[in-house]
């Protein structure tokens, strides 16, 4: 789903976005002039890789997902912001380019199956 920045509303309106059986659904509205508020949640099973023996395995996720987009470069006056900010440049919301990407982080992380999790493992330095 796409959606261009000026397009959105000040009211939440609910949105739904899918990619490799994770699914995220919630609301966006706009919270300023550049900025779009997502409150969501995926929901779904994604495929990883052990970071010990390279053996394929599939995680349930079930996680709240709130960020915001900026239209262009994000400028924040205060460093406290604990937001993950998402920059768009051509003023489209893609919503499924968000969830892709949200979904290869969690495949880069550092994952470790049941099979390796009771195994003491101590890695060598030659």
């Amino acid at each position: 789903m796409k959606i261009e920045f000026k397009k959105v509303p000040q009211t939440p309106k609910t949105f739904s976005a899918e990619y490799d059986s994770v699914k995220i659904e919630g609301t966006f509205c706009k919270i300023s002039q550049s900025l779009v508020k997502i409150d969501s949640i995926l929901r779904g099973e994604a495929s990883i890789q052990c970071s010990r023996c390279g053996e394929d395995d599939t995680i349930t996720l079930e996680d709240e997902f709130n960020f915001l987009i900026s239209d262009g470069i994000f400028k924040n006056e205060s460093s406290e912001s604990e937001d993950l900010i998402i920059e768009v440049d051509n003023h489209i919301i893609d919503f499924d380019k968000i969830i892709q990407s949200e979904i290869s982080s969690i495949r880069s992380d550092y994952h470790i199956c049941k099979n390796c999790i009771n195994v003491d493992f101590v890695e060598k330095e030659y």
